[in-house]
């Protein structure tokens, strides 16, 4: 791939936020599940990168080497913040890519910031409406320890089991996180997103990953309320699906966006 990925931070007024980049062209923000950081799209950021565009994988607020926002964590908040690193970074449009909570985020991103998002791509994303608040899936045990070894076991059935690197690299990103990483979970599940979906009409991309228990349930019921929007799966796709499945990942975004954004922008 031949291409360096650049860490970097920008000051906000709740203080510091931290983005990882690649590339060059129209600019395409990447938002991470909870409780990971950027380190989520690592190998992916080199890839969209070589495909012509700018990859910008930010550490949302408490994660990673983010500072946290002051207060209670909302999905709307963290998506200001979002909004608020793409004014500090000069960027007029973009467009976003989420995964899980990322993908939560992503959403509420798009409906603040119509006029500013190019193209939608959600992956394993859940659709956060009156149904999913009222029994929303049992993660009883999930990222509630606060050892290594009991974050690793609480994830362990999620990941393939020859990937001890990427148990690794979630523990670590859940240590740092702290309390974080059970709240997260909590914040998507007490978000509205059925009024925010009123809002979107950009070109959107659902991304499922088939062995994704929390999420690929979810995702027929979100293509029925977003219609009009593209679908692929990434068949034995598990829940680290962009550290998992990076090239597959990567693929699925590149071929939608090279379809979506006009060239003379890229």
């Amino acid at each position: 791939m031949g291409t360096s990925t650049v860490v970097n931070h920008v000051t906000l007024p709740h203080g510091r936020l931290v983005y990882a980049e690649a590339g060059a062209g129209h600019p395409v923000l990447l938002l991470h599940q909870t409780p990971r950081s950027w380190d989520e799209y690592r190998d992916v950021l080199p890839r969209l990168a070589g495909g012509g565009y700018r990859a910008i994988a930010l550490d949302t607020p408490g994660f990673g080497a983010s500072a946290p926002l002051p207060g209670e964590p909302t999905i709307e908040r963290w998506a200001q913040t979002a909004r608020a690193a793409l004014d500090a970074l000069e960027i007029a449009r973009a467009s976003v890519v989420g995964h899980h909570t990322g993908g939560v985020i992503a959403v509420e991103l798009a409906a603040q910031q119509r006029e500013r998002v190019t193209a939608l791509v959600l992956s394993s994303t859940p659709l956060t409406d009156v149904a999913y608040r009222a029994q929303p899936p049992v993660e009883s045990g999930v990222d509630a320890a606060e050892d290594s070894e009991g974050l690793r076991r609480s994830r362990a059935d999620f990941y393939p089991a020859d990937r001890a690197d990427l148990l690794d690299r979630y523990v670590a990103d859940a240590l740092k996180a702290g309390p974080l990483a059970r709240i997260g979970h909590r914040v998507v599940g007490i978000y509205a997103m059925e009024r925010a979906l009123e809002r979107l009409d950009m070109p959107t991309l659902l991304i499922g990953a088939t062995e994704d228990a929390f999420a690929h349930p979810q995702l027929a019921r979100l293509r029925a309320a977003l219609p009009d929007a593209e679908l692929t799966e990434i068949v034995g796709g598990m829940v680290p699906l962009p550290d998992g499945w990076p090239a597959e990942f990567a693929a699925a975004v590149l071929s939608f966006l090279d379809r979506i954004v006009p060239r003379a922008v890229r």
